[in-house]
């Protein structure tokens, strides 16, 4: 790959699921290119197949016809374990709900990404207290989910897509469930590691303040995709 090659990318991408008898097209012909450290924001309406697009993109679910492909590589080339590999070392997730583990520490959590690649615990704990670092969390990061604000829980999670340094973080509105305040924290968090890590991220949003913040934006309508002029920060 070279320095100016896409991360991710999604060529005539379509999604169909049946109802019955009938074909339902979620998506149709999607192409879609991330550069790297770009900020990427999708929009639309609900039900338009955002996060449909979004679990495509991140080798969750497989295209009716298309082909994503990660650093140049294409995902309908891998086994299942192959392709769970890559999304280990490539893509990075944050969802609108945290899907924190209740029962480890903030530590445990941003660290689980990097056991399961087989990293050893001393070195996973050690690079998950960077990140917790990076996100204002060193002092939370003994702490379980139950124990953390609404806030806390989702940096951690971002502490947690980051950790594994990926290509692209793939994130679901991730301000959805928190409020104005902290959505404006999350904002800020969002686009400070974008500049200090140089990581692309692709976000999914209803929220136009943090569209307006992004590099792009693009909107699905209709099963396409749409480029659209920024909208003007509040």
């Amino acid at each position: 790959m070279t320095d100016n090659a896409a991360v991710l990318e999604a060529v005539d991408v379509s999604r169909s699921y049946r109802e019955g008898d009938n074909a339902v097209d979620v998506l149709r012909d999607v192409n879609l290119s991330v550069a790297p450290a770009e900020q990427l924001a999708i929009v639309g309406r609900s039900g338009s197949g955002k996060s449909t697009l979004l679990h495509l993109l991140g080798g969750l679910d497989r295209p009716s016809s298309g082909e994503v492909r990660v650093n140049g590589e294409r995902l309908s080339d891998l086994a299942p374990a192959a392709a769970g590999i890559l999304r280990n070392r490539q893509l990075g997730f944050v969802y609108q709900f945290h899907h924190l583990l209740n029962e480890f520490s903030a530590l445990e959590n941003v660290a689980m990404p990097l056991l399961i690649r087989g990293a050893r615990a001393d070195e996973a704990k050690a690079a998950a207290g960077q990140y917790l670092e990076r996100v204002g969390l060193s002092a939370r990061a003994s702490h379980k989910p139950a124990q953390l604000s609404g806030g806390e829980r989702q940096r951690t999670a971002i502490a947690r897509a980051l950790v594994t340094e990926p290509c692209c973080v793939l994130a679901d509105e991730p301000t959805g469930n928190l409020d104005d305040s902290n959505a404006e924290r999350i904002h800020d968090l969002l686009v400070s590691l974008n500049r200090d890590l140089g990581t692309a991220f692709v976000i999914v949003t209803h929220d136009q303040r943090l569209a307006a913040r992004l590099d792009r934006c693009v909107q699905l309508t209709d099963g396409g995709l749409h480029e659209l002029a920024l909208p003007t920060p509040a």
